[in-house]
């Protein structure tokens, strides 16, 4: 049995380059942890934008709950990155 497929998101919000880092050291030496295109748009529409989740999930074409799990993650991975001087590297699709 395979799992379902992944529901297409639509995703309006543009990476700002390919990756971001701490100064002063190159992206080669650096841990890197990829941010999904998704979760660049959930932090984008839910932190910046300050839509409710239930509202980015409507833009974005999934469910609050989708939304949820997918800002969590992304919200843990920009901690992290901020925290421990790793690069968000922005991916295109998981």
């Amino acid at each position: 049995m395979s799992p379902r497929p992944k529901k297409l998101r639509n995703c309006e919000g543009n990476f700002c380059g390919r990756a971001f880092k701490p100064t002063g050291t190159p992206l080669t030496k650096l841990e890197q942890i990829e941010l999904f295109r998704d979760e660049m748009e959930a932090l984008r529409l839910c932190d910046m934008d300050g839509l409710t989740q239930e509202e980015a999930g409507l833009k974005m074409g999934v469910s609050r709950g989708t939304v949820q799990r997918i800002i969590t993650i992304a919200r843990r991975k920009t901690a992290e990155a901020l925290t421990e001087g790793r690069a968000l590297v922005f991916v295109e699709d998981a």
